[in-house]
């Protein structure tokens, strides 16, 4: 059972789209009901692999199979989780649910094809999670594609084809690169005896600069146009603003992780090298977007391309933790992507449900909704909150643990100058909702409005939990993920010395002093502290060796 279980709970979704050919497309409440069901069926399913997880750095739940042989190329379907990938498999299979509850009255037209993009998106989520093989995540990674680009184009805004194209090309431009360097690095693997394309074939190559260098650019192109990253970002906010509110909430979810797991699974590890070359690279554009996305925040007018322009904010702190490449700056990473995916997909819901009661998003269409929809306006702050990381909620402890981070390693100055991000999501989070909440109800058709049906308190009941859950008690996700960072870190730290660490002995690095050797000390020898290993040319005015005192 336990081979299976991955792939039982990732084409479970596959089973319902050919289940959903056999209903009627007029028969609009069997279709989202049986969606609802094949939904929470997976995340039922899942639930076996957070109780059955042993805390430790190895793959889990694995399975292996021969898949494709092709002259050399040899792929296998190799699936299995650690600690980084189980708690974007909880994600993904806990947040479905929630989307499809959140589409009920707001897809009427071709609700059938609508329901089958949703479960194919999420089987291609699901897949690239759980790939342990390099070609068999880029099928996944390219199945994600398809799905999203037919919920941006067919059911989103006036300006859906314009934003579907532009998530399209952007995503797919990465995509060609990162499948160039992953045929490339197969032959260099197989020139080092890799049988096929898992991924554990590939760690510890011994691949010169240049060739880490290329990689891991094409690579990271393809993960920082999927965080988005500055200045890659720009088809993020059309797309958020122009797809429907389950797209919307699965893109800011899920989707937006992938390029983050990516650089923490693959571009890392694979290229330490070249991962030390460019943090410093990385570590600008992540605080240059956390800065630049809080500003444009400020002055949207539109709720949802505000909230748009937040994640990318959010996602900078994350790039800016994972490359601290210490285990603070990675669990404040990977918490911060658990965080971001509730939080954020939270306030997409509370866009979409207001939209679905005005249909507009303009903030100053809006004001004094607190006292006409009192539950709402107190899920909203919580959310709120949530998003600005006010302590005692989720956002709180992920951002503190990658500042944290941060600042303990070669990024201080970094961590500092990010640190106004804190400031100013505050500013225009709280701005926003007092704008929106607070104030005068003027407007006669905000003073008609109903407050939150059982619906939709449902939908947001599950997401409040987590908010609190995580912020009070982060433990648990901690602690699993925590042996696999520092298997990341061990790997991406083959050629950079960890911060904050005593220096090694001048005796144990010989090779920094080319053609001189150091006697060994005789066994059990205390070092001196501050002694010169033996050759070493002396300090001017030292007493050469032998003179006489």
């Amino acid at each position: 059972m336990n081979e299976v279980i991955l792939s039982l709970i990732t084409f479970l979704p596959l089973a319902g789209v050919f289940l959903l050919l056999f209903i009627p497309s007029e028969n609009k409440g069997l279709l989202r009901g049986f969606t609802l069901a094949v939904t929470v069926v997976t995340f039922l399913a899942s639930l076996p692999l957070v109780t059955g997880f042993v805390t430790n750095a190895d793959y889990q739940f694995v399975m292996k199979m021969p898949w494709i042989q092709a002259g050399p190329f040899k792929m296998n379907y190799h699936v299995g989780i650690d600690g980084i990938s189980l708690w974007l498999v909880m994600l993904t299979t806990f947040i479905m649910p929630i989307a499809v509850l959140s589409t009920w009255h707001a897809v009427e037209e071709k609700v059938k094809g609508y329901m089958a993009c949703l479960l194919l998106l999420q089987v291609g989520m699901l897949g690239a999670f759980i790939s342990l093989d390099l070609f068999l995540f880029y099928i996944f990674w390219e199945v994600m594609l398809i799905p999203m680009y037919f919920i941006i184009g067919i059911w989103g805004g006036k300006n859906r084809i314009y934003a579907a194209v532009k998530f399209f090309i952007y995503t797919m431009v990465g995509s060609l690169l990162m499948l160039v360097a992953l045929i490339a690095l197969y032959f260099k693997g197989m020139a080092t005896g890799a049988p096929d394309f898992s991924l554990v074939n590939f760690f510890g190559m011994n691949l010169d600069p240049a060739t880490q260098t290329w990689m891991f650019l094409a690579f990271a192109l393809a993960f920082a146009i999927k965080v988005p990253m500055f200045p890659l970002h720009t088809w993020l906010p059309d797309a958020h603003t122009e797809a429907p509110t389950a797209g919307s909430v699965i893109l800011a979810a899920v989707l937006l992780k992938m390029g983050t797991y990516g650089y923490v699974r693959f571009a890392m590890p694979l290229f330490p090298q070249a991962t030390e070359r460019f943090t410093p690279l990385i570590a600008t554009l992540s605080v240059i977007g956390i800065i630049y996305a809080s500003l444009v925040a400020m002055v949207q007018e539109d709720v949802k391309k505000l909230v748009a322009y937040s994640s990318v904010a959010h996602l900078g702190f994350v790039m800016l933790g994972v490359f601290a490449l210490n285990q603070m700056g990675l669990q404040g990473g990977m918490l911060q992507m658990l965080n971001h995916g509730v939080s954020t997909g939270a306030l997409f819901l509370i866009v979409g449900i207001i939209y679905e009661r005005r249909h507009t998003r303009l903030i100053t269409d809006f004001g004094g909704l607190s006292k006409q929809m009192p539950v709402f306006a107190t899920i909203f702050m919580i959310v709120t909150f949530s998003s600005i990381g006010l302590p005692g909620t989720n956002g709180f402890v992920g951002e503190f643990l990658v500042l944290l981070g941060a600042f303990e390693s070669n990024l201080r100055w970094y961590a500092i100058i990010a640190s106004s991000g804190v400031i100013l999501s505050a500013v225009y989070m709280l701005w926003m909702f007092q704008r929106v909440m607070f104030g005068k109800l003027d407007n006669p058709k905000n003073q008609k409005l109903e407050d939150l049906n059982s619906r939709e308190i449902a939908i947001m009941v599950p997401l409040i939990f987590l908010i609190f859950f995580m912020g009070f008690y982060p433990k648990p996700f901690i602690d699993k993920m925590t042996p696999a960072l520092d298997k990341v870190i061990t790997q991406t730290r083959l050629t950079k010395p960890v911060a904050a660490q005593p220096q090694m002995l001048p005796a144990a690095m010989p090779h920094e002093q080319p053609g001189l050797e150091s006697p060994a000390m005789p066994a059990g020898q205390p070092a001196m502290p501050g002694a010169m290993p033996a050759g070493h040319p002396a300090m001017p005015g030292a007493m050469p060796a032998g003179h006489p005192k």
